[in-house]
């Protein structure tokens, strides 16, 4: 490719050469990633994955995509890259881990006015950064330089996962019933959504400046606090899943409690939860009482401080909270499941 070069593209914008670049410069992220069953490297037209089917019988593959949202909007602010790739793969791979599956690999796609290799490869080495957290290779991806759709300075972030489970094991809620327990496992913050309202709130467009003023109660500059890169969850969901028969698994993404929780019920099941017992940072508050939020919208917008939950057998709960505290989580019992349907807060 050394002798690849088309001053005529480059006088209109995408400069190819930048794009060889970056794919040197994230090769020794990528490395990280390979994981058993990884073929080939970068630079063929598609990933290679051999899938070991040993120990799956009736292997299933879930698939899963997402974005960064307008989070990445505070990464342009800041001028940070690193850990936006976090956010990308967390969003994806914590969706596909709720019906039991381990993911496998992962490609990415960055859409960029101007590529700048240094730019990119931070990107990248957050994605990988997230594909080892998750345990999932990273086998490809694309970078499009896009001049006139994007601004230089910005790119949006996406990316997908495929992850593999037996037939058997799928996740099912079908044995939920009033009385079983559901446990919470602690976000970072606000993950990646609810920024478009973040945004609003602190009128970031006109007061970028905000993001770099240092609060006590959050213990560093706002701009931190919300960049901090969507926790994944994959490892420690699967160490339980592996020991206990786990009824029911949330991703609490965009939409909040409200939307999230309902989605791993069984039909005539509600949670039950008491406001009291949501361990909820300071950076919620801080942004409800800014913006002047009701709380029944930053719970139906936000995490609120709970990332995932799962639901379990009250006679499971115990062992449950001990398989994650050796984990590393700090788990806690959020509350029950009753009759009905969708979520009290109380």
């Amino acid at each position: 490719m050394e002798k690849s070069f088309s001053a005529s593209y480059a006088a209109a914008g995408v400069d190819i050469t930048a794009g060889y670049k970056a794919v040197e410069l994230m090769k020794q992220h990528v490395a990280r990633t390979v994981i058993p069953g990884v073929m080939g490297g970068l630079g063929g037209f598609g990933g290679l994955f051999e899938l070991d089917c040993t120990n799956m019988p009736h292997p299933v593959l879930v698939s899963g995509t997402d974005g960064v949202g307008t989070k990445l909007k505070i990464a342009f602010l800041m001028d940070k890259h690193d850990t936006v790739g976090i956010d990308c793969v967390a969003m994806c791979v914590n969706d596909v881990v709720c019906a039991g599956a381990k993911p496998l690999i992962f490609l990415d796609y960055i859409a960029c006015g101007k590529n700048v290799p240094e730019r990119i490869a931070q990107m990248v080495a957050g994605v990988a950064e997230g594909c080892v957290q998750a345990g999932c290779a990273l086998v490809g991806g694309e970078t499009a330089e896009m001049p006139g759709f994007y601004p230089e300075d910005e790119y949006d972030l996406a990316g997908f996962t495929v992850g593999a489970v037996d037939k058997s094991k799928i996740l099912s809620n079908e044995a939920m019933v009033p009385g079983d327990v559901i446990i919470a496992l602690p976000s970072s913050g606000v993950h990646s959504n609810g920024f478009s309202l973040v945004r609003q709130v602190f009128d970031l467009e006109n007061h970028p400046e905000v993001l770099k003023e240092y609060h006590e109660e959050l213990g560093c500059t706002l701009g931190e606090a919300l960049l901090a890169p969507t926790r994944i969850y994959v490892k420690q969901v699967l160490a339980v899943m592996d020991q206990i028969a786990v009824k029911g698994v949330s991703h609490i993404t965009g939409g909040g409690f409200y939307e999230n929780i309902p989605r791993s019920l069984k039909a005539g099941c509600k949670a039950v939860i008491k406001k009291e017992d949501v361990r909820t940072p300071a950076l919620f508050g801080f942004i409800q009482k800014a913006g002047n939020i009701p709380e029944r919208d930053m719970f139906n917008t936000f995490n609120m401080g709970v990332g995932m939950i799962l639901t379990v057998a009250k006679k499971d709960a115990d062992k449950a909270l001990a398989i994650l505290k050796e984990q590393g989580e700090d788990a806690y019992i959020l509350g029950v499941i009753g009759e009905g349907e969708g979520v009290e807060l109380c």
